[in-house]
């Protein structure tokens, strides 16, 4: 004879029911959308491999920052394309570039919105690399103060966070003391700790025009089969000076930020890749999903993964279906 003392149906029987005993929620405070900031003025561009995404001239941003705070989106990461590209990456600390003139121009119009700078060198170098690269090689100490500068310059434009991207080693305490000299003992560090050598990156890669010259990133990024390599990465961050956690890919790694989550009492983000977004976007032109159904399914799926935070090209649209 079954037992039906317990009927979890109970609990599903009206959405409102449901709304009451949800475990997970997910909501606009949690996003944060990436913007690709070009060099000119008055620059929106659509970019082919990321639908619905634009490379935007620095007045063209802050626009657009007025609009995602007014959604209460609380965030947005700043990558770029440099006017000049070199051997050292050097325009990546230039005051004068796309990044640190789009930071400043945000922080003045739009100052409640938390600004979050990349700090890497390959959209910056000739050979697409994120560090210094000799005989072929990327070589991690000589970029770390590379990486510094970096960091220092997009602070001094007001950046609230920087968020090394890299994965050289002991990048995050060479950046933390290289701000607090520099006097930006409030900036945050929100290091990429677990960022894998994954063929999720393609679209992202075409929109900051940063492909490797030669090679590949599998020397820095880490190997998609380990796990426990996350957790002595994360750690080594922490220890660092590291304030949050950012987790890449993350559809494919939900169980990287599950441990990640049981494991470390530090905020975690989870980046919502280019190429998770881009077959979902594809998928959905051709009719074959519910691209409203399957955003925010997927989303939630971080977060009850574990992550506070989501840093997703999806973040727009998703702030204005939680508004209805």
């Amino acid at each position: 004879m079954l037992d039906l003392t317990y009927r979890p149906r109970r609990l599903r029987t009206s959405a409102s029911m449901r709304a009451l005993v949800q475990e997970t929620t997910l909501n606009v405070e949690d996003l944060i959308y990436p913007i690709f900031v070009v060099p000119g003025e008055g620059v929106r561009e659509p970019i082919d491999s990321l639908p619905g995404q634009y490379h935007l001239s620095v007045d063209e941003a802050v626009k657009l920052a007025k609009e995602i705070y007014d959604l209460g989106i609380l965030g947005v990461e700043v990558f770029g394309i440099p006017t000049y590209k070199d051997e050292q990456g050097s325009s990546a600390w230039d005051m004068e570039q796309p990044v640190q003139q789009a930071i400043a121009g945000i922080r003045k119009e739009v100052p409640e919105l938390i600004v979050i700078g990349d700090v890497c060198l390959c959209q910056y170098t000739t050979t697409g690399h994120c560090g210094c690269v000799e005989d072929h090689t990327v070589v991690n100490d000589e970029t770390l103060p590379l990486l510094a500068q970096v960091a220092v310059s997009q602070a001094k434009a007001g950046a609230q966070v920087v968020a090394p991207s890299d994965m050289m080693d002991g990048r995050v305490g060479v950046i933390r003391t290289a701000l607090d000299e520099a006097g930006f003992t409030d900036v945050a560090i929100m290091s990429y700790s677990a960022k894998y050598a994954s063929a999720y990156y393609g679209p992202f890669r075409d929109a900051v025009h940063s492909a490797p010259e030669f090679g590949d990133r599998k020397g820095y990024q880490m190997d998609p089969a380990n796990r426990l390599e996350a957790l002595r990465e994360i750690e080594l961050d922490i220890r660092e000076g590291a304030d949050m956690i950012i987790m890449k890919p993350a559809l494919s790694y939900l169980d990287i930020i599950r441990e990640a989550r049981d494991n470390f009492d530090v905020p975690l983000a989870a980046y919502n890749v280019s190429g998770e977004y881009a077959m979902i976007k594809t998928a959905a032109a051709q009719g074959l999903i519910d691209e409203k159904r399957i955003v925010l399914e997927t989303l939630l799926s971080m977060k009850r993964a574990g992550c506070k935070m989501i840093i997703t090209y999806h973040a727009l649209d998703v702030a204005r279906w939680l508004r209805k």
